[in-house]
């Protein structure tokens, strides 16, 4: 299986990246952050590995999205799973927002997803197979604090999968999102340390009072790329603790 996953130079997306590679896929492996995404490379090369190919540049556009894209298909042959993860949210009262750090968080969140769908799909659906899987927000089911600005460029991507999903049900490609609650990325582990009340309140909605693993939203991510998941689509399925719950 060929893959491209993006937002994979750290944190969640790489985490997806190493788990799809141990299970076979062949990658290409996007961020918009070069150094960043060089170093993942050579650590997923490392120990004998196959190196992925690395892409570097602001998926939010949509000419960037489109090279991306050609370089999979040159470079893997095709592509066979899409994970869209590039995102990054700027947390804060939606009326401490500018025009520009709303712009900033709807760009990085949801036009890097439709701009990678648009583009990676047609050569899905040429071959009648397909995964789309994108990285969403469990947030958007609780109405976490200062997450309202995240939250309407997150649902953009919620509500984009069951549109496709529906409209593309009959051709092999299957469309669905994983939503992680808060998870123990090490931005998060810093604002533990630094901003203790604030992360306890988020902590406190997850009944099993801890943050995911990376590991733990990778290996669903693993399960909806695979042929076995054929008949999900159209879901949004959260990696929470419970904290919500259907």
């Amino acid at each position: 299986m060929a893959a491209i996953v993006t937002g994979a130079a750290q944190n969640i997306g790489f985490a997806i990246a190493e788990r799809l590679q141990s299970d076979g896929a062949k990658l290409l492996i996007a961020d918009v952050d070069e150094a960043g995404i060089n170093s993942a490379t050579d650590r997923l090369a490392s120990g004998g590995r196959p190196a992925p190919v690395a892409f570097a540049g602001d998926l939010s556009r949509e000419d960037v999205v489109e090279s991306m894209v050609r370089r999979a298909i040159e470079s893997l042959g095709t592509i066979d799973i899409l994970v869209s993860n590039a995102g990054g949210g700027i947390l804060r009262p939606f009326l401490d927002h500018t025009p520009e750090t709303l712009r900033t968080t709807v760009d990085r969140n949801l036009w890097t997803a439709v701009w990678s769908i648009y583009y990676a799909l047609p050569e899905m659906r040429r071959k009648k197979y397909g995964r789309v899987i994108s990285v969403g927000a469990d947030s958007i089911r609780n109405g976490l604090w200062n997450h309202a600005g995240y939250n309407a460029a997150k649902g953009g991507v919620h509500g984009m999968t069951t549109g496709l999903a529906r409209e593309f049900a009959t051709e092999g490609v299957t469309f669905n999102v994983v939503a992680p609650c808060m998870v123990a990325t090490e931005n998060v582990k810093k604002a533990m340390t630094n901003a203790p009340q604030t992360m306890q309140k988020y902590l406190d909605v997850i009944p099993m009072g801890r943050p995911a693993e990376m590991a733990e939203v990778a290996s669903m991510v693993a399960y909806l790329a695979t042929p076995e998941a054929s008949f999900v689509t159209g879901q949004v399925i959260s990696v929470n603790g419970g904290s919500t719950m259907l």
